[in-house]
């Protein structure tokens, strides 16, 4: 019985080595070399490399240019108007000496979890789950008078808020009605009344997130849960929460955000006053820079405001992350 000799490696076929029949290499990589992984990924980065460009350009260069302007004496007056002096860390050695600066931080923190992380997602969320079950008209007037906030100007939004909560203004005039005597919030409470405009000017982008979300929820699981006997805040906890909660992060790290950098609300309605009970990061930053024409010193603070959106960004985006099997 005749018996054939086996094939050395590398003349018939080499599976790693790449090589053909006739010993000679394969016209290019495997579909699932690490070559031809190599090759996937450069031909998919390539279309993205002008926006990282414009972006390097017009958000890394600002962000770059703050940094350094944050380590100078530059001033709006004085002899560092004209040309600013290189001095390392004194500002931000300043920064953390200065007693307005801790307070501020809590005040920042104070008006971002009191307005944007509770304040708004949650009324925003209890919104979309009433308006899912309300009729059409009602869902058309509490819409309507809900988002007419949100798509106002900030500016004209903030005269609002300051008409509402001044002294001679239209909460006081309310209360007045029922016999209650009012106060003047705006120099008693103006951390209240910032955070209640900011809950008010806000939570219409929130609603309308959670009421696009509550809608992928599936009919058929609430169904056999409200079956099971469930009562409505146990699908709420059990159910909705964890069906939707991706888009929960989402709407989070974008309220947050957006609420980090509120201005021109709390300056139109308080100052930043009475003294500095109502001053944030950006108030106290413009404060630093424009009232006090030290642009090194606000820069400084602008750039700590900086840091803590990224660490608040950082925690949403890991929260976003896939789940991996």
């Amino acid at each position: 019985m005749a018996t054939i000799a086996p094939t050395p490696l590398g003349k018939d076929t080499d599976p790693a080595g790449g090589r053909g029949s006739s010993g000679t290499p394969s016209q290019g990589p495997r579909p699932g070399s690490a070559r031809a992984r190599n090759i996937r990924t450069v031909g998919r980065t390539i279309p993205l490399v002008p926006s990282m460009v414009l972006l390097a350009l017009f958000l890394l260069g600002p962000i770059v240019s703050s940094f350094y302007g944050s380590l100078t004496n530059a001033s709006l007056t004085g002899a560092a108007a004209q040309k600013s002096s290189f001095i390392g860390l004194d500002n931000y050695v300043k920064l953390f000496n200065s007693p307005d600066f801790p307070k501020s931080i809590v005040l920042t923190l104070v008006f971002l979890f009191a307005s944007a992380v509770i304040g708004q997602n949650v009324l925003g969320l209890g919104l979309a789950l009433l308006m899912r079950s309300a009729n059409t008209v009602v869902r058309s007037l509490v819409g309507t008078f809900v988002v007419a906030a949100w798509v106002l100007p900030e500016i004209v939004a903030a005269f609002a808020a300051y008409a509402f909560f001044n002294q001679t203004g239209t909460l006081n005039t309310v209360l007045a009605w029922f016999g209650i005597e009012g106060a003047n919030w705006l120099y008693t409470f103006p951390m209240i009344a910032v955070i209640l405009a900011n809950i008010w000017r806000g939570t219409a982008f929130s609603m309308l997130v959670y009421a696009a979300a509550v809608q992928e929820v599936p009919p058929e699981i609430t169904e056999s849960a409200e079956v099971d006997g469930a009562g409505g805040f146990k699908r709420l906890i059990y159910i909705t929460l964890p069906v939707i909660r991706r888009s929960i992060s989402t709407n989070l790290m974008l309220t947050t955000l957006q609420t980090l950098s509120v201005f021109t609300l709390i300056f139109v309605m308080t100052g930043g006053g009475p003294g500095t009970n109502s001053s944030t990061l950006p108030i106290l930053a413009y404060q630093e820079a424009f009232k006090f024409s030290q642009l090194g010193f606000g820069t400084a603070i602008a750039t700590i405001m900086l840091l803590i959106g990224a660490i608040f960004s950082i925690v949403y985006i890991r929260a976003l992350k896939p789940e991996v099997d």
